[in-house]
């Protein structure tokens, strides 16, 4: 029996044998293939008649004298004596001068039969079987189509998918499904079939549950070219009724499994969850769930659920009624069923209850708000079923009938307590999903600034986006801590990864910062001790099994002094910051690299760069330039263009380098602070240089008073004028000249004294027979905040005291005052 891929077209040149016959009727031409059909070589062939090759010798149209055109089955003789049975196509040809000839072309006469049979099977099965097929192109476009498939799939003529027709009372498969199927093929070279479940339709006056459940039995499977290379997909498709109720309820779980829990978002699921029980099982189905479930807490697992008597609410519901009739509680709101409710006694009992509805139903006319409605549209039949998985219930489904005069029988139940099993895993595992991504959130809420502070130095605007959208959680951090001297530092940094694991060992670093921050030691400086902190960290990690290793970390770290007007940046394997000035380019700091954080060994090294008031400072990290793909000159060419005209809002800034340089879904996680500079006036400022001598204290104290009354803060007279006496005399007393004094008057009053001496201040508590001892701790006393911090030619020791909160903005003007 021929193979399929042999049933070729008999008469294609490839295989066909021919020869010419002159109008006299003898042979003129002899091909090789009609050699090897009848063994004769050329020689013995040509000129000869061609009706000598006639098994009987008899006359036949064709092969004697005169003209036909037509199809004949011959018998012809084979060289060694055997008849052969052949096929004939005879066409007439016209040659020079008006002599005529014919074109014969020959093959086997079964192989023609075997062909025009296949030829005949596929166009009957286009035709006349009960199998809907299509063949579609590599870009899931249809090229090829019976009626059938037509009916069946709303496949449209013209070879485009379009979504089927309306059906009342039913739902039929999505053309979603074709085009899914189909791509799937596409995408593995494998052929794939699928079982769906078709509601009836109701049409033609008939009631769904007058019709049969129906399933479509679906077939797709890669079409290829002789080569091998895919050309499209072939599709088809069988409906048949379902008599076996058992094997349609195990096809109804397998497609439930692919269309219930397709996200992880607990409000889809559920309502993914009553849309296929609806019209499938039951005329309604309403889902409500527990309320510590909608608050993703964790919940208890229990021997015995809550009853239903309260701590429910309305997480879904659906009707094969429009109007809802049956409805008495819209969804997100809270509902209570009474006591001896189908409902309380599922919770309370964690099984399925099933009864009989009628007007006189006990539990029913406790419950007026139902029994009005229930009474109106006939509901006959009504179930509760747990929704409990891992031993934890989640909720009760509620399951309706009026419309399908049957009631819930046993296979029904079996059904929906196996679907609701199933849908009950994927609600639990969307709640701990939104439990988990809460947790991962609050975490990083917890570690990156809530709200970033105001300040006198900078007005600031950041953006943070994790390359993890759904965790919401990275290892990019940025910072504004307040420093001494109405200074501020910025602070960008990145540690190597993603995720929640990235995102603590940032918030270890960014601790380690403020904490060196408050210190207030040089950039480079917090960089170093930084760097050893990183070594540490990843030692202990080695250490501890299962430790959340940090491999690694940049960071840039910048002190502005609105004051000096200066910019003192240091970086450890970070990008350079960008500058924005008012009247030049854009451009980006020449700050020494420095290794990355965690190498250990090598130094760090700062750059002081002056800044005129207005200008913009932009730390980001390199997910900002690194995105799309471009190289990294492609991305600083449009942070450029994006920190163009400082004068701007920063918050347009910011959403100008977000839509510029950032792609939807970024691959690596994106933070950068935009910080513009203000100054403080000379207003605002008053310094003294002290001499050492005994009457210096008396005249730093009547310098300091003088000065406070002048920017009306007669009120702190008292306080500034003991701090000050009391910083001055000990620096005469345990340090050495040249001694300044400094007040700043800012969001805060702050008084600085500064000597050559690098000894660290100590404050202890004097004991009661001691004369002395006890000045820097009355200073610690009375002041708000107070702090040391060396310079290159000693120390300064600082103090701060409150005053009415001020903005930025005004603060000028009420020092001036």
């Amino acid at each position: 029996m021929p193979r399929s891929d042999d049933l070729t077209d008999p008469f294609g040149l490839s295989a066909v044998a021919l020869m010419v016959v002159d109008e006299d009727g003898l042979v003129e031409y002899w091909t090789a293939a009609a050699q090897g059909l009848l063994g004769y070589p050329a020689a013995d062939v040509l000129g000869r008649p061609a009706t000598s090759l006639l098994s009987d010798g008899s006359a036949e149209p064709g092969l004697g004298r005169g003209r036909f055109t037509g199809d004949r089955h011959v018998s012809l003789r084979h060289r060694s004596g055997h008849p052969v049975r052949l096929a004939l196509r005879v066409r007439d040809l016209t040659g020079r001068h008006g002599r005529g000839g014919r074109l014969v072309a020959a093959c086997a006469a079964r192989g023609l039969d075997l062909w025009e049979l296949r030829e005949a099977a596929v166009h009957g099965l286009l035709d006349h079987s009960p199998i809907g097929v299509a063949v579609l192109d590599t870009e899931v476009r249809c090229q090829w189509v019976n009626d059938l498939l037509l009916r069946m799939e709303g496949l449209a003529p013209d070879g485009g998918l379009s979504p089927p027709p309306p059906v009342p009372g039913g739902r039929m498969v999505p053309m979603a499904a074709v085009e899914r199927q189909a791509r799937q093929v596409l995408a593995s070279g494998e052929s794939l079939r699928s079982i769906e479940h078709i509601a009836p339709s109701g049409k033609d006056g008939t009631t769904r549950s007058q019709l049969p459940a129906r399933l479509r039995l679906r077939t797709s499977f890669p079409v290829r070219d002789p080569s091998g290379a895919t050309l499209g997909v072939c599709q088809t498709a069988v409906d048949f009724a379902d008599q076996d109720r058992a094997r349609q309820r195990l096809l109804l779980v397998s497609e439930a499994s692919e269309l219930i829990g397709t996200t992880l978002d607990l409000d889809r699921t559920v309502a993914e969850l009553a849309e296929f029980l609806v019209p499938r099982v039951a005329d309604f189905a309403a889902v409500d769930l527990l309320d510590d479930v909608r608050a993703a807490n964790e919940l208890a697992v229990r021997q015995r659920p809550p009853s239903g008597q309260a701590g429910l609410y309305r997480a879904a519901h659906l009707s094969i009624r429009a109007d809802h009739p049956e409805v008495v509680v819209p969804i997100g709101a809270s509902t209570k069923y009474p006591a001896r409710s189908p409902q309380s006694t599922c919770l309370l009992f964690g099984r399925t209850v099933r009864t009989a509805v009628t007007p006189s139903t006990p539990w029913l006319t406790e419950d007026p708000l139902r029994r009005a409605p229930f009474v109106d549209i006939g509901v006959h039949s009504h179930v509760a079923v747990p929704l409990r998985a891992r031993g934890a219930t989640a909720g009760v489904v509620t399951l309706l009938r009026w419309e399908n005069p049957e009631p819930f029988d046993d296979d029904d139940l079996l059904l929906v307590e196996e679907l609701c099993a199933r849908a009950a895993v994927c609600v639990d595992n969307a709640r701990r999903f939104a439990r988990e991504h809460g947790a991962a959130l609050a975490l990083q809420t917890s570690l990156l600034p809530p709200a970033l502070p105001q300040h006198m130095a900078v007005d600031v605007a950041y953006r943070y986006l994790p390359a993890d959208a759904e965790a919401g959680v990275g290892g990019d951090w940025f910072d504004v801590i307040p420093l001494s001297g109405a200074r501020v530092a910025l602070v960008v940094g990145d540690v190597v990864g993603h995720g929640i694991h990235a995102a603590a060992s940032m918030g270890r670093l960014r601790a380690a910062v403020q904490t060196l921050a408050d210190m207030d030691l040089p950039p480079e400086e917090v960089l170093g001790h930084l760097d050893d902190l990183v070594l540490r960290l990843a030692e202990e990690a080695e250490a501890t099994t299962g430790g959340a290793a940090v491999t690694g970390a940049t960071c840039v770290y910048a002190v502005y002094d609105p004051i000096a007007r200066s910019l003192c940046v240091a970086r450890a394997g970070h990008p350079s910051p960008g500058v924005s000035r008012l009247r030049e380019p854009v451009g980006f700091l020449d700050v020494p690299p420095g290794p990355p954080l965690g190498l250990g060994g090598l130094p760090f090294e700062s750059v002081d760069v002056d800044m005129e008031e207005g200008s913009v400072i932009a730390l980001f990290t390199d997910g900002l330039i690194e995105a799309h793909g471009h190289d990294v000159d492609t991305g600083l060419e449009r942070l450029c263009f994006a920190l163009a005209h400082p004068d701007r809002p920063l918050e347009e800034m910011c959403d100008t380098m977000v839509r510029l340089a950032l792609p939807d879904r970024p691959d690596d996680d994106v933070a950068f602070l935009l910080a513009r500079t203000r100054s403080l006036s000379r207003d605002q400022v008053a310094s003294w240089e002290i001499p050492v001598t005994p009457s210096a204290v008396q005249e730093a104290r009547r310098e300091a008073v003088a000065q406070l009354m002048k920017w009306g803060l007669g009120h702190l007279v008292f306080t500034a004028e003991l701090i000050v006496s009391e910083l001055v005399t000990n620096a005469m007393r345990h340090a050495s000249g040249p001694i300044g004094l400094r007040l700043i008057h800012a969001r805060t009053l702050t008084c600085e004294v500064s000597d050559a001496s690098n000894t660290s201040p100590r404050m202890r508590r004097a004991g009661p027979a001691e004369e002395g001892g006890r000045g820097l701790f009355l200073v610690a006393q009375i002041a708000q905040r107070w702090g040391t911090r060396y310079t290159a030619t000693g120390k300064t020791i600082w103090t701060e005291l409150p005053l009415p909160d001020v903005t930025p903005s005004a603060a000028g003007d009420v020092a001036a005052a």
